[in-house]
């Protein structure tokens, strides 16, 4: 098997060969430490038997189960026994290029932009794959795993197609764990999806719901219940989760100080930001910088 164009780099692992995307198979036995990712990964388990810990908790793990974390979140395996996972692992870049497009779709925006973050999920998604879908799935990522020894520029579009087609029946098994919620299969109102795209491009700006909702000439309640329709979250939670894994990006990749970085995705009340960083990584700032920048130290 050949290794993994992926490495760890002070306590966060990334992809070194510039790939859109990467799929291969990761055995574990015993176990593998706590850590975090530059990327948004789907792990998939196709064999074996373990543990996944994460600030959710501890979950037994079986074949069909798919995980899928959002860059900045932490986790690792415990008790495995043979566990085998054929790994997914998306470049951002992609998705704000390539995959932009994901964002207005209901399954797939679902599955890679507001279900992570939706129910106090804190970036991460699971659901399971019948047997059926799982050896589909397993398909695709094969095609994958096959494409990283080709020319990206001769095969840019063989990756997207390939992963577009996993993307797509892990989305379905994921919407049928939401069940009968209304409107769950339909497209976000234009609206909504401008809303996501002006808060993300500026995080650090100091947004008001009154001044987003004026920005797309709407009522603010009208404005709330259109966002929760689409993603589970008003608008201001919608941006709060994207300044914590800003955040948290700017922790390990730069020396910038905590109140800094604070100020940096918007939050010049240094007490609000920790808060609101706890909340959803389970750490402080600090100790999160200290546990993923020395892998030695134990969470």
């Amino acid at each position: 098997m050949d290794a993994p164009p992926v490495e760890e780099l002070k306590g966060q692992v990334y992809i070194t060969d510039g790939s859109l995307a990467y799929a291969g198979h990761h055995l574990h036995e015993g176990g593998h430490p706590v850590h975090t990712h530059s990327f948004l990964e789907l792990a998939v388990v196709t064999g074996g038997r373990g543990v996944h810990r994460s600030l959710t908790g501890r979950r037994d793990l079986e074949v069909g189960d798919v995980i899928l974390l959002r860059p900045g979140v932490w986790h690792g395996y415990e008790e495995c026994r043979g566990l085998d996972l054929y790994n997914c692992c998306l470049n951002t870049g992609l998705l704000r290029r390539e995959l932009a497009w994901t964002r207005e779709d209901p399954l797939l925006g679902y599955l890679l932009w507001n279900g992570p973050n939706s129910m106090q999920r804190r970036g991460m998604l699971t659901t399971h794959l019948d047997p059926r879908t799982l050896g589909e799935c397993v398909v695709h990522l094969d095609g994958l795993a096959r494409l990283r020894h080709e020319p990206l520029g001769r095969h840019r579009g063989d990756i997207i197609g390939r992963l577009t087609m996993f993307l797509s029946h892990v989305a379905r098994a994921a919407a049928a764990d939401r069940g009968d919620v209304p409107g769950a299969e339909e497209p976000a109102h234009p609206a909504v999806l401008e809303a996501m795209r002006l808060l993300e491009s500026r995080l650090d700006h100091r947004w008001t719901l009154d001044e987003l909702a004026e920005e797309l000439h709407l009522t603010p309640r009208y404005l709330i219940r259109l966002f929760k329709a689409a993603t589970g979250l008003p608008p201001m939670t919608y941006l709060a989760q994207h300044r914590v894994e800003k955040a948290a990006y700017l922790l390990l990749h730069t020396d910038q100080p905590v109140t800094q970085i604070a100020q940096t995705v918007g939050w010049a009340d240094q007490n609000y930001f920790a808060r609101r960083f706890k909340a959803h990584y389970g750490l402080t700032a600090t100790t999160y910088r200290q546990h993923f920048t020395h892998p030695s130290r134990r969470l």
